[in-house]
């Protein structure tokens, strides 16, 4: 362990760049997935069009893409933004079709009931729709989350500082103990993006957490004078 004594503040702010450079991807593929699943789920052909990009998107390898996207972008070859750019369009990738999945899982009597009370399309798709889809949204973006960890490290190639200097600096320098380092605090920033996602899920969705599996629940639905009867988003 006496690299990593030595090395602790470059170990430090190496995670701490790590960190930045994924929260933001993993966002943004979140907002710009949602509503592309939910053009996706309106019909097939939508559906066919959203899934299929999405998956050539994310056969690009990440060394061609990161030199394509400053001609297109008009930033440096050597700027964050790059990377950024390139980890949300794998993410979008991977997410859109969780979205168009996670929106189609709604059971179709809860979106007839909920428009037969009065619900316009918006107010629907914000207050039955998106919450009967959550679990299934959160399922994909764990999945963007961990993907994009690992992607971060690879921006070292364009002179990114995050813990893929660590692989690259250890193998070039034949110092095993670095790459170990490396390797290890990956894992542990995917476990702790992971459990912060879903204490998120579990705050923002708390009736995903009781009577899982269970029987039917009643969801109420404001300005009605009865309740619709709607499977449980822990069944969907």
């Amino acid at each position: 362990m006496k690299w990593t004594r030595e090395n602790l503040d470059l170990i430090r702010e190496l995670t701490f760049n790590h960190v930045q450079l994924s929260i933001l991807p993993i966002v943004l593929s979140f907002v710009i997935a949602l509503p592309l699943g939910w053009l996706a789920n309106r019909n097939r052909v939508l559906r066919s069009v959203v899934i299929t990009v999405g998956s050539l998107l994310y056969t690009i390898p990440s060394l061609p893409l990161f030199v394509i996207l400053p001609l297109i972008i008009g930033t440096r070859v050597l700027d964050a933004t790059n990377l950024v750019v390139a980890l949300t369009i794998y993410g979008v990738a991977i997410m859109a079709r969780s979205a168009a999945d996670a929106l189609a899982s709604v059971d179709k009597t809860t979106i007839d009931a909920s428009t037969a009370v009065g619900y316009s399309s918006t107010a629907r798709f914000l207050r039955v729709e998106l919450p009967l889809a959550g679990p299934v949204l959160l399922a994909g973006i764990r999945v963007v989350s961990v993907s994009t960890i690992a992607l971060v490290s690879v921006g070292v190639i364009i002179g990114s500082q995050n813990l893929g200097y660590l692989f690259q600096n250890g193998k070039q320098r034949g110092i095993l103990e670095e790459v170990i380092v490396g390797i290890l605090i990956s894992l542990l920033l995917a476990l702790i993006f992971d459990l912060v996602i879903v204490l998120i899920g579990r705050l923002l969705m708390p009736w995903n957490q009781s009577d899982r599996g269970g029987p039917s629940k009643r969801i109420a639905v404001p300005g009605a004078e009865s309740q619709l009867l709607a499977p449980s988003p822990g069944d969907t």
